[in-house]
Formats: structure tokens, sequence, C-alpha cells
């Protein structure tokens, strides 16, 4: 099985919505993990707009980068300049990789317009970084996504 730790300044949106999202598409060749380099709380939007698509992760907790300290990842996914800039290597590491995206937690406006920026992030994950995992992990198209 492969190994894939999704890194964010918070681990309170992206890189918690990459780990859960993940699993479910990708979970029967895939082990995901997700940390912060300054970890906060989930983000209760997030929570909300993976509960809309059937992915719970009401039980998430935010990680810091040092609970995986040692341990050896196929992929090294960076999902914000905060976390790249702060983790230029990754000690043992297989790939790393950089997909960027904009923080919903940022977003302002309407409660619906910041949903809304939470639910593009997600979709994002699902339409462009789960094709890009599988290319970069190798796994056979078989994989549910």
């Amino acid at each position: 099985m492969k190994r894939v730790l999704f890194l964010c300044t918070e681990n309170s949106c992206r890189s918690q919505m990459a780990e859960a999202i993940t699993r479910r598409f990708l979970g029967k060749d895939v082990q995901a993990s997700s940390a912060g380099t300054r970890p906060s709380k989930v983000n209760p939007k997030a929570i909300e707009v993976l509960k809309e698509i059937g992915i719970d992760i009401s039980g998430a907790r935010s990680k810091h980068i040092d609970e995986f300290a040692g341990e050896r990842f196929d992929l090294v996914v960076t999902l914000c300049g905060g976390a790249r800039d702060a983790c230029p290597f990754w000690p043992g590491q297989g790939k790393r990789l950089h997909f960027g995206l904009d923080d919903p937690a940022k977003a302002k406006g309407t409660r619906q317009e910041v949903l809304s920026s939470f639910r593009a992030v997600r979709d994002r994950i699902i339409d462009e970084l789960i094709p890009i995992l599988k290319k970069e992990l190798d796994l056979q198209e078989s994989s549910n996504a």
C-alpha cells in the first residue's frame, strides 16, 4: 500500500479534505495522512462540505508534522505555500509534489459564498488532485475515482 502525507499550515481545511477524499477514492491502494506546520483545529465548514458528499470527518483532529517524523511516505503533497516553504524536504521521503489551493478559511462574504469557496477546494481535490495522485503513485486505473 502506498503512503501519502498532505501538508498545510493549520491542518484545518485543505489537508484535512485531501486526506479524507483520498481515503474515499483511493483507500484500497493508499494510506492517507495529513498534518500542519502550525496545527489548529478542523474547520467546521470543511466538515460540512465533506458531509455533503457522504464523508464524515467530524472526529478528525489537526496534527503537527512532528507526529510523522521519521515515517516514510511515497508522496508528500504540500497544499499551501506556507507548508511548502516550511518543509522544503521530508527526510526519507519518496516524491514531493506541490498542489496549491486557495485557503477557503480566508474567504469573505455571505455564509453561502464562504461555503462555495470550501466546495471549490473540495471539488478541485476530487477532479484534479485525485487523478494526479493516481499518476504519481502509479496506481492501476481500477481505483475508484
